[in-house]
């Protein structure tokens, strides 16, 4: 049976092609790591980055107990229908760094997840941006919640948006 023809793309038509490791396996590798090695690992490429950095195209910059940055240039491919880089790209990479701050801080087997994130833009942000730094710094490592706030700068310094979030700590079953 024959396929259909598929139209021809509409001018204009960018492609991204994205590829990524099995997720489970990157868990599997951090479950007997405590947090601050764990990502240390991840950020020398010896163990794979979960798949939303692959997707989204952020890496982790500086790590420190306590600290966690993702560097990333947005593209075309996370606007939004006005033409800026959608917020939901910026609250992600935030989302990431903040709860990264937090995992610096947990002994192996302690995992934690975002209980409520809160986003302040202040300036919109365009491909043409270039590198934006993400940075998460952990305001109390509590024993069930944790607090940590960061904000987003662009190449040259601006500060484009900044959070604040809670992020509930699980221990190990």
């Amino acid at each position: 049976m024959n396929e259909p023809a598929k139209p021809p793309a509409a001018p204009g038509t960018r492609r991204k092609t994205i590829t990524w490791e099995d997720p489970l396996l990157t868990a599997r590798a951090g479950a007997d790591l405590p947090g601050l090695e764990f990502l240390g690992r991840v950020a020398a490429g010896e163990i794979p980055p979960p798949p939303i950095a692959r997707l989204m195209g952020f890496d982790l910059g500086e790590l420190a107990e306590g600290v966690a940055e993702f560097v990333g240039t947005p593209d075309e491919s996370v606007y939004n229908p006005i033409g800026m880089v959608h917020g939901g790209y910026v609250c992600t990479m935030l989302d990431s760094a903040l709860g990264c701050a937090v995992h610096t801080t947990l002994p192996a087997g302690v995992a934690y997840t975002s209980i409520e994130i809160k986003v302040n833009y202040l300036r919109p942000a365009h491909a043409d941006v270039g590198e934006l730094r993400v940075r998460g710094r952990v305001t109390k490592a509590g024993r069930r919640v944790a607090f940590a706030e960061g904000d987003v700068r662009d190449a040259a310094g601006r500060v484009l948006a900044t959070a604040q979030s809670s992020l509930l700590i699980i221990a190990p079953a």
